[in-house]
């Protein structure tokens, strides 16, 4: 007996049964690495973490490239979107949750190993923390170079 499949189905092989298992381990990896970036958080910003969402997507879209005024979906690595805790005042509540996107693709593709995927996600989710708390994107290039000047651990 042969299975039939839909016209918009693929009829995978083990091969790509296979190649889709180890996808869906790497997301996986990435998405716990994110996790884990975030658990350690020093507990004085993990105390002040609400109202907030943490996603991993594959690539930014057009619209969130838009607005960060970046070309090429390689050079998002992360976005936060919200209102900062700088902004908000007694009149801020019944709001959807801020967000802040981990993309994927872009950090792997920047990276060789697992430990530099880590190494780049804890950057990154920091320097988007950093948002939701209020520093600016100029003063973060500011802070973080200094770092990589004088070479702070992480």
């Amino acid at each position: 007996m042969s299975e039939e499949h839909s016209p918009f189905e693929r009829n995978t092989g083990p091969r790509d049964r296979d190649a889709e298992a180890r996808a869906a381990l790497r997301r996986e990896r990435f998405y716990e690495l994110v996790m884990k970036a975030i658990d350690e958080l020093p507990s004085e910003f993990q105390d002040k973490l609400e109202n907030l969402d943490v996603i991993v997507a594959d690539w930014p879209t057009p619209p969130q490239l838009a607005r960060s005024n970046i070309r090429s979906r390689f050079g998002l690595l992360g976005l936060y979107e919200g209102v900062p805790h700088t902004r908000r005042d007694r009149g801020y509540g019944m709001v959807l949750p801020d967000k802040i996107t981990i993309f994927r693709k872009p950090i792997e593709t920047r990276c060789h190993s697992w430990g530099e995927i880590e190494e780049e996600i804890k950057r990154v989710v920091w320097h988007e923390i950093a948002h939701h708390f209020g520093t600016d994107e100029q003063r973060l290039r500011t802070i973080e170079s200094n770092r990589r000047r004088k070479n702070y651990p992480r």
